[in-house]
């Protein structure tokens, strides 16, 4: 069960080294035209270190690695473009724990620029009902 620890106010900040694989060429190696694009942090992996920030923040409050969270919606801008080598810091806050459903406030820095700031939602769910249901949609295919 959720600890009672996890309310409203848990903060957060996250850093990390962007590489090259976390640039846009690489989100889909597959697409001609996402190679063909520069070589900057891609959206896709910015919402991934969000929603990083906010599992980091919130996991000792959680029964983990029973009980986790997945991300359920996200509302983000991305506001500057930030090349390979550059260190982002992600800073999050818990603003809202309704029930099983948790509301975070998010923003992240390249150390030059803003470059994000948004809301990101996250649901606590029980791994192993989860992997149950999971299983149960794969047999139906």
């Amino acid at each position: 069960m959720m600890k009672d620890s996890l309310k409203p106010g848990i903060k957060y900040e996250h850093k990390f080294k962007v590489p090259k694989s976390k640039t846009v060429p690489s989100l889909y190696p597959e697409s001609e035209e996402f190679v063909a694009m520069p070589e900057v942090f891609a959206t896709g992996y910015l919402v991934g270190f969000l929603e990083w920030a906010c599992i980091k923040a919130i996991n000792p409050h959680l029964d983990w690695p029973q009980e986790q969270t997945l991300g359920t919606h996200i509302n983000v801008s991305h506001e500057a473009a930030t090349p390979a080598g550059l260190e982002v810091t992600a800073t999050v806050e818990l603003i809202a724990v309704e029930g099983k459903r948790l509301i975070f406030n998010v923003e992240a820095h390249d150390g030059i620029d803003l470059i994000s700031k948004g809301q990101h939602e996250r649901y606590v769910i029980s791994r192993q009902k989860f992997d149950e249901r999971i299983k149960a949609k794969v047999n139906v295919i």
